[in-house]
């Protein structure tokens, strides 16, 4: 009987065990749910180390970083570390033919070298509060506004009510802001305050042949080998508040910094990270686990691999084409191996399965309980998911096919759209000076429009070869009838020759080549006084596309909409019921770009039978992937000349080898990108960028045996920045510890 309890203690301990690492951790509910796990496996610090809300704590040195990654202070002087991605188009904007920092890197050597970078922003959280009670007043107090059943989800209402809430005295602060976010679908609420500064500048970012090294063939890959990251600094006025850009502006000294450590990681050693996650769906059911792997991510896939093909030639063919569409690449295959990894996920471990078991146990539950509606709450989704199927086919296809892929479905209208009214109203004559004036103003807006089309990362030649291979490959899947309408032209008029419907498109549109618009721009009165040439601008076809591909997209998501109230309420149901039957404390919510914590353990894994990775890269695999004729694994002179001189200072492994990568058990998604790694006692040890590929399925159901965060170790970090690019400038602001 002993030897039959104490294997049943060993089991439980294991089960335990093998799902400890997951979760995305509310951090002022650490006490209350994992702080003595966390202990246990090696944090050295209390909750309030971590979260004080009436002090400063860790959470002060860990900001929102641009609009969905994480970064982290790591000096009294606003020094700001992130992922060498999520900078990736601030270092583009800066980069030209002449000044390459994509290539070449850029490191400034004094902080007037520093580059300001309009519309980022960093956000740091001063406060999280649970104002579930408060929230649940005003919409009782506000239900008869609130006739569509939407408010308890709306973005829009939960900011005006936080702002209520804040009053203007808070408010009048410069900088802040305050946010209200629902939490398991609307059962919690919480309160954020935000200090959000505005002048960003780039301090220092190595080449894409460190930062992207192994590109996208490595993206969601282990074995890893690159040094993902970049250096910002936060600015502010002279008194430290946030202020838009002036030279006048002073480097920010934050509240909290953190502290480096350079001793390194050994397997098995804690390891936790602190950021903004953005959207996991851990709470799927089955009906929406077999939606996502059968509908989206497979139009994800099929579509995204058109499009990456003629991109990539296009750009190994042109090195200007390269830097325009560099961002646009990276940003599509970094979605498509992920819809390709969650889809192994899914049939991998049997999501399906895992919960039809979690509905069914809360069937069982409700049963017993005497809680039908929770019963119904199901039968609710698995009815909408079931009648929405084609429209979200269509719609998928349509997003993914055209507006995404397809860059002259988006040129802007409104200038083209003004100048035919103005001329409709009578403006052709002038009889009207206000007329006259609207002729002017739309003849501006026009300009506006074209130059925001055209912009320095729009190549005409590609967006026509992208196109063609796209739309053929739209009409080719969706029925010809449910195509936007302008798509009749394509079967009729052009018998299906797509190439020579786009070329049609091309010639005859005002944006469709620098001939057709000089011949505008050159005299705009001229063009409009002609009757012939107005004519054709009214049909011009690069904007009919546009408008039709837009009323096309509209009317699938009116029609998806109807279904969104209902599908909503029935999920917060199902989640209330979630939480009654296993208690508040028993889960985590849901992603949603908000400050969490995740923890586990530096360790390596099996991803499949006789095949075991280690837990830790070198710069001897650097060495070994080099390969001078692929632009993904080219490798730096410099970086060959450290390595063959062993010339690493002292961020190098006990046996003399120079660390670049590791692995966790850590629980992260979209958002972690930038996030800090810290030790047990805090301090910084890494710096997250990815996980590999067999983890992504994780955003639904967490993988122990392959659920691994890549990081770059921060001794690599280190290195870079003193010995290759010999900004020891920068080391000097640090505090490192070994």
């Amino acid at each position: 009987m002993k030897k039959l309890v104490l294997y049943l203690l060993l089991c439980c301990s294991f089960i335990f065990t093998a799902s400890a690492d997951e979760g995305m951790w509310m951090l002022h509910l650490l006490k209350q749910q994992k702080l003595a796990e966390m202990q246990r496996l090696g944090l050295e610090l209390e909750d309030r180390d971590i979260y004080d809300p009436d002090g400063v704590s860790l959470k002060d040195a860990v900001v929102f970083f641009g609009r969905g990654c994480t970064g982290e202070v790591i000096s009294s002087e606003g020094l700001v570390l992130t992922n060498h991605h999520c900078g990736y188009g601030q270092i583009q904007n800066h980069s030209s033919l002449e000044d390459n920092y994509l290539d070449e890197g850029f490191w400034a050597m004094t902080r007037a070298e520093e580059l300001p970078n309009p519309g980022l922003t960093v956000a740091f959280i001063d406060r999280m509060e649970d104002v579930t009670d408060y929230v649940k007043q005003c919409l009782e107090r506000d239900k008869e506004e609130d006739t569509d059943g939407v408010f308890f989800l709306s973005p829009s209402y939960l900011n005006r009510i936080a702002r209520e809430k804040a009053g203007e005295g808070l408010l009048a602060i410069p900088g802040t802001e305050v946010e209200i976010k629902p939490f398991f679908n609307g059962n919690q609420y919480y309160m954020f305050t935000k200090k959000i500064y505005s002048d960003i500048r780039l301090v220092g970012a190595p080449p894409s042949s460190i930062g992207k090294f192994g590109a996208d063939t490595d993206n969601w890959m282990w074995p890893r080998h690159t040094g993902d990251f970049a250096l910002f600094r936060i600015y502010a006025d002279k008194e430290g508040n946030p202020a838009d850009y002036s030279p006048e502006n002073v480097p920010l000294k934050p509240r909290r910094w953190l502290k480096i450590s350079t001793g390194g990681v050994r397997e098995g050693d804690f390891a936790m990270i602190m950021g903004f996650p953005g959207t996991t769906h851990k709470y799927y059911t089955s009906w929406e686990v077999a939606e996502r792997r059968d509908i989206d991510n497979r139009v994800r896939v099929g579509m995204r691999d058109v499009r990456q093909k003629v991109m990539l030639e296009e750009m190994l063919n042109d090195p200007a084409v390269k830097i325009q569409y560099a961002a646009k690449y990276s940003g599509s295959t970094n979605a498509y191996k992920n819809a390709i990894g969650t889809n192994w996920a899914i049939d991998m471990r049997d999501f399906e399965q895992l919960k039809r078991e979690q509905q069914n146990r809360l069937s069982e539950w409700a049963k017993n309980n005497r809680k039908p509606e929770y019963i119904d709450a199901l039968k609710e989704i698995e009815r909408i998911v079931d009648e929405r199927a084609d429209l979200r086919y269509r719609s998928w296809m349509l997003n993914e096919g055209i507006i995404r892929a397809v860059e002259f479905a988006n040129v802007p209208q409104r200038g083209w759209n003004m100048l035919i009214q103005a001329v409709d109203s009578g403006a052709a004559e002038g009889a009207d000076s206000s007329v006259t004036d609207g002729i002017e103003e739309a003849v501006l807006q026009v300009e506006q429009d074209y130059n925001l089309f055209a912009d320095k990362d729009y190549n005409i030649e590609v967006d026509k070869r992208v196109s063609a291979a796209m739309i053929t490959e739209y009409a080719r899947l969706v029925d010809a009838e449910k195509q936007p309408a302008l798509f009749n032209l394509l079967h009729t008029r052009f018998n299906g020759d797509v190439e020579a419907f786009i070329d049609d498109i091309f010639d005859r549109s005002l944006f469709g080549n620098r001939e057709n618009w000089d011949l505008f721009y050159s005299d705009p009165r001229a063009f409009i006084s002609d009757k012939v040439r107005m004519g054709q601008l009214r049909n011009d076809p690069m904007f009919l596309f546009a408008r039709s591909v837009n009323q096309e997209a509209l009317s699938l998501g009116n029609q998806l909409g109807k279904y969104d109230v209902p599908f909503s309420l029935a999920h917060r149901t199902y989640m209330e019921g979630i939480l009654a039957m296993d208690g508040s404390y028993a889960h985590f919510p849901d992603a949603n770009l908000t400050l969490r914590l995740t923890y586990g353990q530096v360790k390596g894994y099996q991803p499949r039978d006789a095949v075991t990775y280690a837990h830790q890269t070198t710069l001897k695999g650097v060495m070994e992937k080099e390969d001078p004729d692929n632009w993904e694994f080219v490798v730096a002179e410099k970086l060959k000349t450290l390595y063959k001189e062993k010339d690493f200072g002292s961020y190098a492994l006990a046996e003399g080898d120079m660390p670049v990568n590791f692995v966790a058990t850590t629980h992260t998604t979209g958002g972690n990108s930038g996030s800090p790694v810290l030790n047990g006692k805090g301090e910084l040890i890494g710096i997250n960028f990815d996980r590999n590929w067999e983890g992504v399925g994780g955003d639904i159901e967490y993988l122990p045996d392959y659920q691994r965060s890549i990081i770059v170790d921060i001794r690599y970090v280190l290195f870079v920045i003193d010995k290759f690019a010999g900004a020891d400038h920068l080391i000097e602001e640090l505090e490192l510890f070994r």
